[in-house]
């Protein structure tokens, strides 16, 4: 019995002596000094005037008509506002953000995950009138792009067989455009969005990047801004999601961090602890 309970408690001890090391491995490497800067500012109305770059980082330059410009300044909603499902009832986990972003969910439960990343990419890419870039595949493997949508092309969808009909007047109106998304939030998802997307070292991590596991159930979140440690190297980030059931796309809380800092460090040994999720390094990919 004795050895029993030794070998017991030798196994606790190195349990306990290892996890932290995981649980800390996207903390931000903020030295002590600069626990008391405010990680929020509660009057900004983007995200980048929310959340200032910490002490010893500076944002990246970004070009003006870029997709990471386009998040870096994505509105939001005041501070404290908590995260609305389609239907108009509250998320049950309002732990799990820092901000809401300023755009609708849509009024049914298809702007889920992998959703809101389509959503926010197609929505810079029409703002900007670039629309012959807005195409996504369905599941099955089906492209469909905006600019045959909008000819007034519509899909027929019978099983698994998917194809072309002409069925409506064109109309590239920014309500054709919400109905073209809600058609892709349908028959795409984290499988098929993974697909299309290219990997990228987490070194070299940027806005507009996306950590994705494709499958069922799988998960996606987006990096809305990045900073970077004043002379290269560190990079720390801030990330996105939507869920499940379709919710208001909100920024991410680090759940690592002890205090109210958001930022997630690209010196990731392994894994990417998220409120709601888990990924590994590798699971980045970019448009």
């Amino acid at each position: 019995m004795n050895l029993f309970i030794s070998a017991v408690c030798l196994f606790l001890f190195c349990y306990c002596q290892q996890f932290p090391s995981e649980s800390h491995d996207n903390q931000s490497n903020l030295n002590q000094t600069e626990e008391e800067f405010d990680y929020i500012n509660e009057d900004g109305n983007t995200i980048q005037e929310r959340f200032p770059a910490p002490p010893g980082y500076e944002r990246m330059t970004t070009d003006s008509k870029s997709f990471a410009n386009y998040l870096r300044n994505f509105p939001l909603k005041p501070h404290g506002s908590k995260v609305y499902l389609y239907n108009g009832q509250l998320k049950a986990n309002q732990d799990a953000h820092v901000a809401v972003l300023d755009i609708d969910v849509g009024t049914t439960d298809l702007q889920q995950c992998a959703d809101a990343v389509m959503r926010l990419r197609a929505e810079y890419l029409y703002k900007n009138e670039l629309h012959e870039k807005i195409s996504f595949h369905f599941t099955n493997g089906f492209e469909v792009p905006w600019s045959k949508y909008s000819q007034g092309y519509r899909v027929a969808v019978n099983g698994n067989k998917t194809s072309w009909v002409m069925k409506s007047k064109p109309g590239a109106g920014y309500k054709d455009f919400r109905n073209y998304m809600n058609l892709i939030f349908s028959y795409a998802g984290s499988l098929s969005l993974s697909k299309e997307l290219t990997e990228k070292n987490v070194s070299d991590i940027e806005p507009g990047d996306v950590f994705i596991v494709g499958g069922s159930p799988g998960h996606a979140v987006i990096v809305l801004d990045v900073v970077e440690k004043t002379g290269g190297g560190e990079r720390l980030f801030l990330l996105g999601q939507s869920y499940m059931p379709a919710q208001e796309i909100h920024v991410l809380k680090n759940p690592v961090n002890e205090d109210d800092n958001p930022w997630y460090s690209n010196q990731i040994s392994e894994n990417l602890i998220t409120p709601e999720w888990l990924f590994n390094k590798n699971d980045l990919k970019s448009f």
